[in-house]
């Protein structure tokens, strides 16, 4: 028999949390759950209800096993007789949950281990879950992180305290992640599932280059100009819709910068693949989805508003361009719109018809008609 030593634990408590940087109430939990743990492993059934109770003053620990009182005991673990409950507890009856208390003084070998592994899990997830919640807040910001692992699936980065994971959907599409390189990532979300809290980055989503054009537009934080729409397919193009709110600034010349500046900084930290198109919002359907299309040049566009679709007629020429690579461009102008747009080869126009010849005779009369009048 190797002795968990009580005393030791309630001792353990307070260097713990100040090593872990936890709530000793935090830390008392854990070493609770690792005693039931533990003494349920020695003395009990796994599908067992033990809670314990440590007792920091004079370093105990009781157990208490959970059973409900039935007419006709099933299984020992969980449930106990009438009789018996009114051993423990004098006016017991039928349904009642009774507590039997059971001093813990040491462990076999097994339950030691047992406990050891509870405890250090626990307090890995207790001390991630504190970590996150300081991230909490930072959802939606853009932070800097060091790669620290590349797998097949996901990317994990430093944030400095914590470490979270790109996922391959929030990846940019052809882009290399070198272990130990700086990159800066969108705070997405905070995922709780079995495994525990994870931090959810991400580098392909729309609010990603929403970000990037804070950093060098300050006349969005001036309300000067506004992101009106962002429709992204990571790695490959990125149309932005943008408004002006002010009379003679020109917004896409805003975005756009002096030689093209403003949007080089964007494409220098997304990657030179990812095309980025800057177009005008306009509060008339008909010219914003035409503005969408572009670089493509649109005939007519006929707009069915009941169930968000449009037909967007172009010449022969233009079709290829309006409907682009893979059906990207059209694809990106209907998210950025919120129209399924539906490219339709336009009739080309016909020339008109040339007057018939006149011949020799009918252009003298028509000299001589001339000359009479």
């Amino acid at each position: 028999m190797e002795e968990i030593n009580i005393k030791q634990l309630t001792l353990a408590v307070r260097t713990i949390a100040e090593e872990k940087n936890l709530p000793e109430e935090t830390v008392l939990s854990v070493i609770e759950q690792a005693i039931a743990a533990a003494w349920r492993r020695d003395n009990g059934e796994r599908d067992q209800e033990v809670r314990s109770e440590l007792n920091v003053n004079d370093g105990t620990a009781n157990v208490f096993v959970s059973r409900e009182v039935v007419e006709e005991v099933g299984s020992d673990a969980v449930e106990i007789s009438l009789a018996d409950a009114k051993k423990v507890k004098k006016d017991a009856v039928i349904g009642d949950i009774i507590e039997e208390k059971h001093e813990v003084t040491s462990f076999g070998r097994v339950a030691a281990q047992t406990a050891k592994q509870v405890v250090l899990q626990r307090l890995r997830e207790a001390e991630r879950e504190v970590v996150l919640e300081e991230y909490e807040d930072k959802i939606g910001t853009v932070v800097n992180g060091t790669v620290q692992r590349v797998e097949p699936r996901v990317i994990r980065v430093e944030l400095g305290k914590a470490t979270g994971i790109i996922p391959q959907s929030e990846q940019i599409q052809g882009e290399f992640y070198n272990v130990g390189s700086r990159i800066k990532v969108f705070i997405k979300d905070i995922e709780r599932d079995n495994r525990g809290p994870q931090l959810i980055l991400s580098r392909g989503n729309e609010q990603f280059v929403e970000y990037l054009f804070r950093q060098e537009v300050p006349e969005l934080e001036t309300g000067a100009v506004e992101i009106k729409a962002i429709a992204r397919e990571a790695g490959r193009r990125t149309k932005l819709a943008v408004i002006s709110t002010v009379p003679g600034v020109d917004p896409v010349g805003t975005f756009v910068g002096g030689h093209g500046t403003r949007v080089q900084a964007v494409m220098n930290e997304i990657g030179d693949q990812e095309k980025i198109d800057i177009i005008t919002f306009d509060e008339n359907n008909e010219q914003f989805i035409k503005n969408a299309l572009s670089p493509a040049e649109v005939s007519k566009v006929v707009i069915n508003e009941k169930d968000k679709r449009a037909t967007v007629y172009v010449s022969e020429d233009q079709q290829s361009i309006a409907i682009g690579r893979a059906g990207q461009n059209v694809r990106l102008a209907s998210r950025l719109t919120g129209y399924e747009l539906d490219i339709e080869q336009s009739a080309p126009v016909k020339a008109a018809a040339p007057a018939p010849k006149k011949d020799i005779e009918d252009i003298l009369l028509d000299a001589v008609q001339e000359s009479a009048e």
